[in-house]
């Protein structure tokens, strides 16, 4: 987190450091809170919310080994696991140190300090406390891709699926192509009480008329030329756990009407026989399409949108999720510093404010892809903002100062990109806006691959 945001308690029986830190501090933090004696920890703890803790070692003068210092950090730590708390002494030992961290310290300062490595040193522990907080919330993990997000949209986000997750509701996650649906839906079925059952992933969109129903529901030895053998589909597959049904809102309406049934009847016939075999399973479905606007255009069945949105989880794009992405780079230069055994990389300051200026219209794939790049093309022990090189596949107009590409797709494209985000991804008044009817935006839409 931002320092400018912090709320830090203070405790020391020195009235002369409480005085220097609360000046050193208060225009650098949102608020600093100053106490002598530590039996009112508590109380302050109780009280208020506070993001880091500095706490002396020693209040005794004539006792320096630091263990009414560790005493008060168990006490804490009992008390809350949300602050950060940095030890602070006159009295420098490795040994206290050591003993510090493995009670759960985030670092440890020696008086008398310099103030900017204060400052520094209070700074890295915000950072590192919000990113192990973002890495160990409510998330899963799909392979090395884990669901990392501390803006208030993601927060909310992680709060849906904690609630929806025990229970066996369709699900319809909406977002645009690179959002993390696929890992949202792998959190749902890894937080349900099918965890310890099939998840199986089916891109619903990549399925041709006939391989549809063979794929989905299963096939008979001898159903048609190509099969030579029994075959259960996806949805036995999927009995007792999660189907994940990706790129739904691409399916034909003929595909629309067969997968109606199933989920009607809860049970499946395979191709080549009469035979239904029933099925027990949680589906999750997801699109980067607006389906309520299909259903308008009567290009996706109202019925079935009923059916597989019984709760509905909209991911934010990334460029409307900004404080995210330090963190997202940060986990991102981890997984490919060690793939590509590469030593321990840093952001600097340059490159964090380049991340942050740029729009990623291909979300939070765009940054890995980018930050994949960086970590390879890097020298050093940073990355530095000339590392970083943006996929032109995704470079929207504007988002740079380079030469702009001024042909007539691309800015058609660019000007449908901007409008929709107007308009917060509504069509109708996208099209509206466009002097296009919303069967014809559509048509752009595919076009661009958008």
């Amino acid at each position: 987190m931002n320092i400018k945001n912090a709320s830090i308690l203070v405790i020391d029986d020195d009235t002369d450091v409480l005085t220097a830190v609360r000046l050193l501090l208060k225009t650098e933090v949102k608020e600093v809170v100053t106490e002598k004696n530590p039996e009112n920890i508590r109380q302050h703890i109780t009280r208020q919310h506070f993001d880091l803790i500095l706490l002396d070692m020693n209040f005794n003068s004539s006792i320096n080994t630091g263990n009414e210092g560790i005493y008060w950090l168990r006490k804490i730590k009992e008390l809350t696991k949300e602050p950060a708390i940095i030890m602070i002494t006159a009295y420098g030992d490795i040994d206290l140190a050591v003993r510090s961290l493995k009670e759960g310290a985030a670092d440890f300062m020696i008086k008398p300090w310099h103030n900017e490595k204060l400052k520094d040193t209070i700074s890295e522990a915000l950072k590192k406390k919000e990113y192990s907080k973002a890495s160990s919330a409510i998330k899963a993990t799909a392979g090395s891709s884990p669901i990392i997000g501390v803006s208030d949209a993601m927060k909310d986000i992680f709060v849906k699926v904690e609630k929806i997750a025990p229970t066996d509701a369709n699900v319809l996650i909406l977002g645009e192509n690179g959002t993390g649906k696929d890992l949202i839906a792998t959190a749902i079925h890894q937080q349900s009480l099918r965890t310890n059952k099939p998840f199986i992933k089916v891109d619903a969109g990549a399925l041709t008329e006939s391989l549809f129903e063979s794929e989905l529901f299963g096939h008979k030895k001898g159903a048609f030329t190509d099969a030579r053998e029994d075959r259960i589909g996806r949805f036995e597959a999927a009995d007792g756990g999660t189907l994940f049904l990706d790129e739904i809102g691409n399916i034909s309406l003929q595909q629309q009407a067969k997968l109606l049934s199933v989920l009607q009847n809860r049970q499946v016939i395979r191709l080549g026989t009469n035979e239904p075999i029933p099925v027990d399973i949680r589906l999750i479905c997801a699109t980067n399409l607006p389906l309520t606007e299909l259903a308008n255009e009567q290009r996706f069945r109202k019925d079935l949108v009923y059916r597989i949105n019984t709760v509905e989880i909209i991911l934010p794009p990334l460029r409307k999720r900004k404080e995210d992405i330090p963190l997202l780079a940060q986990h991102y230069m981890q997984v490919y510093a060690e793939k590509y055994i590469k030593p321990k990389l840093e952001l600097d300051k340059k490159a964090i404010d380049k991340l942050m200026n740029h729009p990623f219209q291909g979300n939070v794939r765009e940054l890995q892809y980018t930050i994949e790049r960086a970590v390879i093309m890097a020298e050093g022990e940073s990355i530095k903002a000339e590392d970083l090189i943006f996929s032109p596949i995704e470079q929207a107009k504007g988002d740079t100062g380079e030469e702009q590409n001024f042909s007539l797709s691309t800015v058609e494209k660019n000007t449908i990109l901007r409008v929709i985000e107007k308009h917060n991804g509504n069509i109708t008044k996208a099209a509206k806006e466009l002097g296009l009817t919303r069967t014809a935006l559509y048509r752009r839409l595919s076009k661009y691959d958008i």
